[in-house]
């Protein structure tokens, strides 16, 4: 007959025998040389996490800029995340933006994690220091052509509650891009690591008073850019 109390004793054993470890993971998802009607540009998305199987410190890093024109936007996040199943976690924390654009701070509300058929998705919400509401949803899928050679589709879109003018950001549906990036993994001497150089091609475009926000800079509201650079992680 079942019991529950030892059924309890048990999983509580196994917890204390076999549970606690700590465990961490970089990943450099992008690191990226662009080519593009607006120029050439750089941009780079990374992630660092440590801790348990439930319980994990999350940092988050992006941003872009233009060679020889420097950094445009970047930004820093700094996460606690808790798993609410085997496949999700969610995230809470602050977010630091830097570079000539926006020096805002920001509380982040997410969840990340695995959604069904192998589909990595990422939403998260951000209240910034000026009272701004926004919002970015991301997805992406490893298609794997070899055991090697993996053809990565990747969408984001990101909203914002009201118009931010100073950041040339408005109300609504802001940006969505659209991207494909073709990696080719190589295993260093066998070791944890993998180093994965990639080309692809990229779609943005931007939407409402953010289009004629660029469009008043003398920008492009949307367009493709040529992608070239390499994915690693430890």
């Amino acid at each position: 007959m079942f019991d529950p109390r030892e059924a309890a004793r048990s999983r509580a054993n196994l917890a204390r025998e076999h549970g606690g470890l700590t465990a961490w993971k970089f990943l450099l998802d992008q690191a990226e040389a662009t080519v593009g009607d607006g120029g050439e540009g750089f941009a780079w998305d990374a992630q660092f996490w440590y801790g348990g199987d439930i319980d994990k410190l999350w940092m988050k890093s992006e941003g872009e800029g233009a060679f020889g024109e420097g950094l445009e936007q970047g930004e820093v996040q700094a996460l606690y995340s808790r798993a609410i199943d085997p496949w999700f976690d969610v995230q809470a924390g602050v977010r630091q933006d830097f570079g000539t654009g926006s020096d805002r701070t920001h509380l982040v509300l997410g969840v990340q994690g695995l959604a069904p058929y192998w589909f990595e998705v990422e939403g998260a919400v951000f209240l910034s220091t000026e009272g701004e509401l926004t919002a970015r949803l991301e997805g992406e899928y490893d298609l794997r052509l070899t055991q090697r050679l993996i053809l990565q589709p990747k969408a984001e879109v990101d909203l914002s509650l009201q118009d931010m003018p100073d950041i040339g950001i408005g109300a609504g549906l802001s940006t969505a891009s659209l991207a494909a990036r073709l990696r080719y993994e190589f295993y260093p001497d066998g070791g944890p690591a993998v180093i994965a150089p990639y080309v692809g091609v990229e779609f943005e475009q931007a939407f409402g008073r953010t289009a004629d926000y660029r469009e008043a800079e003398g920008e492009d509201a949307g367009g493709v850019r040529l992608l070239a650079g390499v994915r690693l992680w430890f």
